[in-house]
């Protein structure tokens, strides 16, 4: 009997590793299992947990006001020592590029306890963007053993890097769970209810921005497009979770309220957000999940950051890299609605981030390995 060790701390985290978990209770005959929780987020990691009946053995609940990223990795790394002293188990199991992933993997590294990085070999090639996404998921790949790679770019950014043993390419979870997640929600009537203010009738803008790299001017251009789009496209609405990072509420507030067309809205829980994303016409973010999940729903993506570390949708022409300028965006979201030929050449392309299956390659792969 092995025993593993998931750990995460956030709401991409989480879903991206519900379906891994829920494959490795399949086979609770050869694995134990245990879901250690950082609490890097709170409020939104539980949602996830809850959507996806899971729930946790440890929970280290580093969250506090005003946190920096000294606070997570030190307070991490300490209280970790405890859960692997009480658990020691053969196997961590890591995903994508948080400070969490970071800290988790250090802490097995140092147990010398075998390490299992889901997302690896995902890099932007600028340590600074996303900030401190890309040392955070470069070191990650130093210390790992089993890296469970999306894609095919993800694997030769490994191998570039002189990291050639057991890379094994899956595809992306986020797939696995969104299959599974937009599913549930079609069929309740209730999420409809939640978003009993827009019209379903008319085309509907999704939009999401938390970047730190961002903050200050770049979302104040990016607000300004949203301004200019809105004016010039009254009967679209313009739907904007804004998350809850001040840096991000007050220029958002300030710059977006009183549009009769611009809503501004608390975060979504996942599977709001899903339910959101299956309903719009498009997404403008600069989240890395949503580049992986819209397009298996057919929306296009425009992707506000200067650089992505998935490339991947870029060339597939599932996604296009506008930047933060105010004339980018509205140059791309224009082309969007007014020309039917380049959406449809967007929305149609193909995803290639996988098909609903990569959680039962990396179970299969662990149980062969381990």
């Amino acid at each position: 009997m092995k025993k593993i060790l998931f750990v995460f701390g956030t709401r991409p985290e989480a879903i991206k590793m519900a379906p891994i978990i829920h494959e490795t209770i399949k086979h609770e005959d050869k694995l134990e299992i245990k879901i250690c929780l950082t609490g890097q987020h709170k409020e939104m990691l539980q949602q996830v947990m809850d959507f996806f009946q899971l729930k946790e053995d440890y929970n280290l609940n580093l969250m506090k006001h005003n946190q920096t990223l000294f606070d997570i990795t030190a307070d991490g790394l300490r209280l970790l020592e405890k859960v692997l002293n009480d658990f020691l188990p053969d196997l961590v199991i890591v995903q994508g590029d948080t400070t969490t992933a970071f800290t988790s993997a250090l802490a097995a590294f140092y147990k010398k306890i075998k390490i299992a990085h889901i997302e690896a070999g995902l890099r932007s090639f600028d340590k600074y963007s996303p900030f401190p996404e890309e040392i955070n998921r470069k070191i990650a790949s130093i210390l790992t053993d089993f890296h469970f790679a999306p894609t095919l770019k993800a694997k030769q950014n490994l191998e570039n890097e002189n990291i050639h043993k057991n890379i094994f390419v899956v595809c992306n979870t986020v797939i696995d769970a969104l299959l599974w997640g937009v599913e549930k929600v079609r069929n309740d009537s209730s999420y409809a209810a939640c978003f009993n203010y827009l019209n379903i009738n008319n085309k509907i803008v999704l939009i999401t921005g938390h970047r730190r790299e961002s903050f200050g001017k770049p979302f104040e251009n990016i607000c300004d497009a949203i301004i200019t789009l809105a004016i010039t496209y009254p009967d679209i609405q313009f739907v904007y979770p804004v998350h809850l990072n001040p840096n991000i509420q007050k220029i958002v507030h300030e710059k977006l309220s009183g549009f009769k067309n611009i809503f501004l809205i608390k975060p979504l829980s996942y599977p709001h957000l899903i339910w959101l994303m299956d309903k719009c016409y498009f997404v403008i973010t600069d989240s890395g999940g949503i580049q992986e999940e819209a397009p298996t729903l057919g929306k296009p993506v425009l992707v506000i950051r200067d650089v992505t570390e998935r490339e991947e949708g870029i060339t597939a022409g599932t996604a296009l890299l506008v930047g933060t300028s105010k004339e980018h965006i509205i140059e791309a979201s224009k082309k969007l609605i007014e020309d039917m030929n380049a959406y449809e050449q967007m929305s149609k392309a193909v995803n290639p981030y996988g098909t609903g299956n990569s959680a039962e390659q990396i179970v299969r792969t662990l149980l062969n390995n381990l």
